[in-house]
């Protein structure tokens, strides 16, 4: 039993250590994408350094693939966010430093991103402290949702891969239909060649 609670909480070891972090020069922008399923709750948590140029302002825009904004913070320094997406959807974190210095004046900025999704997203000791949940009981949650949240990922891996066969098999059948249509098409052209060329030779005397 022991093992088998490791090997679920595997995926959410690997998770909490997802936190990123990169460099944002100045009047640049850099974004992050992620494929998120339907009904999830996404949270984060960022920090930006602060520029020695107190007029370089970072502006933090959240999006999904359909251009609905989910999260905005202009001149964002410190701070945190959360939604649930609608639908499986992409979603892209984007954060775009703005300076009239222009380039080559203004250090470089440190992004510290620490996101969130799913199991990993929930706050058990409020769980806990709501529904007044043992210790125990509040693992035993953690393990279920895990659970259910693998079962998910499964049963939409195998909805793609049903997706993928079909896409498969109806380019196959088109192509197939393709190759008789042209055989067809070479088949009559061939014998059109030749009665054409039997009545010219034959105009021509050359043949009986």
């Amino acid at each position: 039993m022991a093992r088998f609670a490791a090997f679920l909480l595997l995926p959410v070891l690997i998770e909490l250590a997802s936190a990123i972090s990169f460099n944002l020069p100045v009047n640049s922008r850099k974004c992050l994408r992620e494929e998120i399923h339907k009904d999830v709750l996404v949270t984060g948590e960022y920090v930006i350094s602060e520029s020695p140029n107190s007029n370089t302002k970072t502006n933090l825009k959240i999006t999904d693939s359909a251009g609905h904004l989910l999260y905005s913070k202009d001149d964002a320094t410190k701070g945190k966010f959360a939604f649930t997406t609608e639908d499986y959807e992409m979603f892209e974190v984007c954060f775009e430093s703005k300076s009239p210095m222009g380039t080559g004046r203004v250090q470089d900025q440190l992004v510290k991103l620490d996101m969130k999704h799913g199991v990993e997203a929930k706050n058990y000791e409020d769980i806990a402290k709501v529904e007044k949940l043992k210790p125990l009981e509040v693992e035993l949650r953690r393990l279920e949702d895990l659970s259910e949240s693998i079962v998910n990922d499964f049963a939409y891996m195998k909805k793609r891969e049903e997706e993928m066969r079909d896409t498969n098999e109806s380019t196959n059948t088109r192509v197939l239909y393709f190759s008789i249509f042209s055989m067809c098409c070479l088949i009559g052209l061939a014998t059109w060649q030749v009665f054409y060329l039997r009545r010219f030779f034959k105009a021509k005397k050359l043949i009986e």
